[in-house]
């Protein structure tokens, strides 16, 4: 890894702009408006909070297992051939499953069509995620000391999707599924297009050695223990993913059935947050710039702890949007951190699996979270959220302790 000064074409945004930057928007928006787009079109059509945690599982589950496969796939293929490829099967799902809701808006059909449109959109969009964060990582490597900036602008540009995905999915939803549907898939075909212009990242060779040839999860497991500070933070925001995914995968339940409010509200908690989260990586960016690694991970590791417990026990709409907010702004400054981290410590002919392995670990506690919401009784949420927290309070606190003398963080 260079830590000189950054070569020409990464000091210059204009470069990365067309490369990176506008295809990851396109892909996060997609993505974004179909992960909470589903749900809220479950609980619209069932007003079931069993079904809706149930659905929140089912969207989660094959991600989780298409990951040690998409990494080794993008390490041997490359990350642009696999973005285009995967945004491109996305557009063709997602137009089929807009014919069929428009044929049949309602009935049996219709449900099994959501779910299955939910499982297969989510394997997609793992495999053009996973590739286009090979790509932006290759791009923060090129940056040296400015890595962080580079992956500051790629999480701006996630948490921007996620601003205006939930409450784009929600008005569209509105008109009816097809209506959301189609534009989301117009979005993955522009996300395919773009995908085109992604530089090549570097690929394993099919022929070469054993011992550099990409074996999946396997390799990004040897990889993330093979360096501790990485481990440790990688261990410590698994942990905080639990609470995080339950308020999630709980959302749609606490803030229409609990709260009283519409299904437009639940997307705006999220677009609340996203705005937020943005705010927070902007200082971030600077706080990084002066103080380090550990100093801005830890104090945002305090920060999500406290809001967490904290919207747990929030009496009203406004307090829980709020809290919700604080908390995932907090998430993204600690994600600043592993992102930065991991650009600088994979080696780029691992980053594939290696990406792999972290994802799928940091995504484990979402299908929890779903299957803990399908079997909780709506009035025990707040307390089952309430032990998730005071779980993320103590894994949080023992990673950022482990990682405080680590000279890895505190550069």
């Amino acid at each position: 890894m260079s830590l000189g000064v950054a070569p020409r074409h990464a000091r210059h945004p204009t470069g990365l702009m067309g490369s990176v930057y506008l295809p990851r928007t396109a892909d996060a928006l997609a993505l974004a408006m179909s992960t909470y787009g589903i749900p809220l079109l479950v609980l619209a059509t069932t007003n079931s909070a069993a079904l809706t945690g149930l659905a929140f599982a089912l969207e989660w589950i094959p991600r989780l297992a298409a990951f040690g496969w998409a990494g080794a796939v993008v390490d041997r293929r490359g990350a642009a051939v696999v973005f285009h490829l995967a945004s491109l099967g996305r557009t063709l799902a997602l137009a089929a499953g807009a014919v069929v809701l428009y044929l049949h808006p309602s009935g049996h059909v219709a449900s099994v069509t959501v779910m299955v449109l939910a499982a297969s959109t989510g394997v997609l969009s793992e495999f053009s995620y996973i590739a286009a964060e090979t790509a932006g990582a290759a791009a923060a490597r090129r940056a040296g000391r400015r890595a962080h900036r580079v992956q500051a602008v790629l999480l701006g540009i996630d948490q921007t999707a996620t601003l205006a995905g939930p409450a784009l999915a929600g008005l569209l939803l509105l008109a009816g599924p097809p209506p959301m549907l189609a534009v989301v898939t117009v979005l993955s075909l522009l996300a395919a297009l773009l995908a085109l212009r992604t530089p090549p990242s570097p690929v394993v060779p099919a022929r070469a050695p054993k011992g550099q040839r990409s074996s999946g999860l396997r390799t990004g497991w040897r990889m993330i223990r093979s360096l501790p500070a990485f481990g440790w933070l990688v261990t410590g925001l698994t942990v905080s993913n639990l609470a995080t995914g339950l308020l999630q995968a709980a959302g749609p339940v606490i803030v229409v059935q609990h709260f009283g409010q519409s299904t437009t509200a639940v997307g705006l908690v999220w677009s609340a947050a996203a705005a937020a989260t943005l705010l927070s990586v902007t200082i971030c960016r600077f706080a990084l710039d002066r103080l380090g690694m550990w100093p801005v991970g830890a104090a945002c590791a305090a920060v999500a702890s406290l809001a967490c417990l904290a919207a747990a026990q929030a009496p009203d709409y406004r307090t829980y949007l709020i809290l919700v907010a604080v908390l995932m702004a907090a998430e993204g400054g600690m994600t600043v951190v592993l992102r930065t981290l991991r650009s600088r410590l994979i080696p780029p002919e691992a980053f594939g699996s290696t990406l792999s392995a972290t994802i799928l670990i940091l995504l484990l506690p979402f299908p929890v979270a779903g299957v803990l919401t399908a079997l909780t009784p709506p009035d025990a949420l707040g307390h089952v959220i309430t032990t998730c927290a005071a779980l993320q309070a103590i894994g949080l606190l023992c990673a950022f302790a482990r990682l405080r003398t680590d000279p890895a963080l505190r550069t």
